[in-house]
């Protein structure tokens, strides 16, 4: 299975497309749009912050089926030297949420997991939970490439690629997976020129009668004004 440093890979090319997320909608000043159960805060209208509060007070999935949950996520993004499992950054809570969302995706799902637990008393005699780590891979493997999967276990395929892509999606929109792949957002920059090495290279240079009035970093705070002649004052 491919693992966190592939995925990086694709998602950094890819935020903001294909993944499962909530439409947007401009800011109601008016209105307290902060949701009081969870959830983030601002850009909601009433009633979207209403559906959001009646889902997030739902249950879906029963005790066996979120301890289920919790395992297969962490097999498809577990925990490394640099970030936190899927379920340590809460990515059960989010397929959750996006069952009780998107309910078409309910009864797949739970299926998919009945499956599972069908495979391993097939193969094991036991429920899924009961497995060891070697028999779980084990399962799994037979599963996590449809290339190579049998048309036996044609079905675990295509519910272990609904969970991969709701594991990955839930990870890497939740704060440990934007720190994950380094991305910070909109955030103020200063921009000190084109390079002296690089202008060099190309036998540029800068006009000297310019160079003190050019936009300075520890200056960027000010505001510029002009003379009566329309120049540039310091």
């Amino acid at each position: 299975m491919n693992r966190r440093e592939n995925l990086k890979l694709l998602l950094t090319g890819s935020l903001g497309t294909g993944w499962i997320l909530s439409s947007c909608t401009p800011e109601d000043k008016a209105a307290d749009l902060s949701p009081k159960i969870m959830g983030t805060p601002g850009g909601r209208v009433p009633e979207e912050v209403a559906i959001d509060n009646k889902l997030l007070s739902e249950k879906f999935f029963t005790e066996q089926e979120m301890a289920m949950l919790t395992i297969l996520v962490d097999i498809v993004l577990p925990r490394d030297e640099v970030s936190p499992s899927a379920s340590e950054a809460r990515v059960p809570d989010f397929i959750e949420f996006m069952m009780k969302d998107q309910p078409a995706n309910q009864t797949p799902f739970r299926g998919g997991l009945m499956w599972i637990n069908h495979r391993a008393f097939e193969l094991f005699n036991k429920t899924f939970t009961e497995l060891s780590e070697k028999e779980r891979l084990q399962l799994i493997d037979e599963i996590a490439w449809p290339e190579k999967a049998s048309k036996e276990v044609e079905s675990g395929v295509k519910f272990f690629n609904m969970l991969r892509n709701l594991t990955i999606t839930g990870f890497y929109t939740s704060e440990a997976g934007f720190k994950d792949i380094g991305y910070i957002g909109n955030a103020p920059n200063v921009w000190d020129g084109v390079p002296q090495e690089v202008m060099d290279q190309y036998g540029l240079a800068l006009d000297q009668k310019y160079l003190d009035v050019y936009l300075r970093s520890d200056e960027r705070g000010n505001v510029a004004e002009w003379d009566e002649q329309g120049n540039l004052k310091r």
